[in-house]
């Protein structure tokens, strides 16, 4: 069956459908990353977008059960340059088109990848319209410019969670470099903001001794501070910072009362609270090669993003430290305060897809939340996996409705 993916400024790429037959429109971005599909698809931060990958080949290791990041895809569909006839994986369960297929999302292959990649970061990301079957290109490009735009839309409340939930389970042992147990740590309980959060994330908490107990978005501070968390964390999710309202205003009553660590859209949601203010990149940062130096250290550290909103680092106040900084074109990747206990950075230190190079944020988060203070070695984190959470079921009585 034919496919086509049509954008908004009337460019048409035509393939072959080979995932769910149907009409899906989103914000059309790429991702460089070489590996990793199965984590992309299933990450709640691309929620409401078409996501391009600019690896030719996709599809080869097949879809396994370990390795998504949320219950189901969040993507609008999926762009590739050639859909692998064979995979071939010792946990693989199902083929990626079986997969798309199930969970309705379609998919679009045999078209220049590298052509609309190039469109995109010279034009800057826009609306598309995937289409399989009948219909005119016309139709499909006027489709594609009918499209809501990615900040009218709640797309935090359609990821976010219904209700608290507690979370046990650790990174598989047999991924992890070292040796020790998070045993012997002192245990802290973490309250986290699920904007949209990745199971890995999570994973990274309890491997270091952490219950964690993920909220709703809208969850109120008071209830947060009445469960008596060491710390809170913000995760990350899909869309603008600024339709975020509710969420800053959160946050920002949760400011100097607990420790606080935020990731991507935690990060630009704190920077928010914090009287900053974000703007929308041209083509976002998406993949797993972005270079980003510690401004304290010096060190250089290869970074997983995701991303199509930046903080403005000239709009943060005096109080705060931008620690962070991006090699590629000088956007601000993390910050602190000087006074207050929190922190937090653009990129993804639990990779997923990506690399391990700045994994040891979540010793700094343990770190601030023991000593109000973070480390700042930026090592990665080696210690292993075990099933170790003792989870906060105090929550269980204090449910809200959080979205959908």
């Amino acid at each position: 069956m034919e496919a086509t993916l049509a954008l908004e400024d009337g460019r048409i790429f035509r393939g072959r459908s080979f995932g769910a037959p149907g009409r899906r429109t989103g914000e059309v971005v790429f991702n460089t990353s070489m590996t990793g599909y199965q984590e992309i698809l299933t990450d709640p931060s691309y929620c409401g977008q078409i996501v391009v990958m600019t690896y030719p080949l996709i599809g080869n290791c097949g879809v396994n059960d370990q390795d998504a990041e949320s219950a189901a895809p969040r993507v609008e569909g999926l762009c590739v340059r050639e859909s692998s006839q064979l995979h071939s994986n010792w946990r693989s369960r199902k083929d990626l088109p079986q997969y798309l297929r199930e969970n309705r999302i379609p998919g679009v292959t045999e078209i220049d990848t590298r052509a609309l990649t190039r469109h995109i970061r010279s034009q800057g990301a826009m609306r598309g319209a995937l289409v399989s079957g009948t219909g005119t290109a016309e139709e499909a490009v006027r489709l594609a410019r009918s499209a809501p735009l990615l900040g009218d839309l709640d797309l935090v409340g359609r990821v976010t969670c219904a209700a608290p939930y507690a979370w046990r389970e650790g990174r598989d042992p047999a991924w992890l470099l070292g040796s020790g147990t998070a045993a012997t740590l002192e245990k802290r309980r973490v309250v986290a903001y699920d904007f949209g959060i990745k199971q890995n994330i999570l994973r990274h908490l309890v491997d270091l001794g952490c219950d964690v107990t993920v909220v709703p978005a809208s969850w109120p501070a008071e209830d947060t501070l009445a469960m008596n968390p060491d710390g809170v964390f913000l995760s990350n999710g899909p869309g603008d910072p600024e339709a975020a309202g509710a969420a800053v205003d959160v946050v920002r009553s949760l400011m100097g009362k607990i420790p606080l660590f935020g990731i991507c859209l935690g990060h630009q949601i704190l920077g928010l609270a914090l009287g900053g203010a974000t703007f929308k990149l041209k083509f976002g940062h998406r993949g797993g090669n972005h270079p980003v130096r510690d401004q304290r250290s010096g060190k250089i550290a290869i970074t997983a993003q995701n991303h199509g909103y930046a903080v403005d680092a000239r709009s943060l106040p005096a109080a705060v430290e931008v620690t962070h900084v991006n090699l590629n074109d000088g956007t601000c990747e993390g910050f602190r305060h000087r006074d207050l206990p929190l922190f937090a950075v653009q990129y993804h230190p639990e990779a997923a897809p990506g690399p391990h190079d700045a994994g040891g944020l979540f010793r700094d988060f343990r770190d601030l939340m023991a000593e109000g203070e973070p480390s700042r070695d930026g090592e990665p984190e080696r210690l292993p996996a075990d099933d170790l959470g003792r989870l906060i079921s105090d929550s269980k009585g204090r449910r809200r409705e959080g979205g959908k």
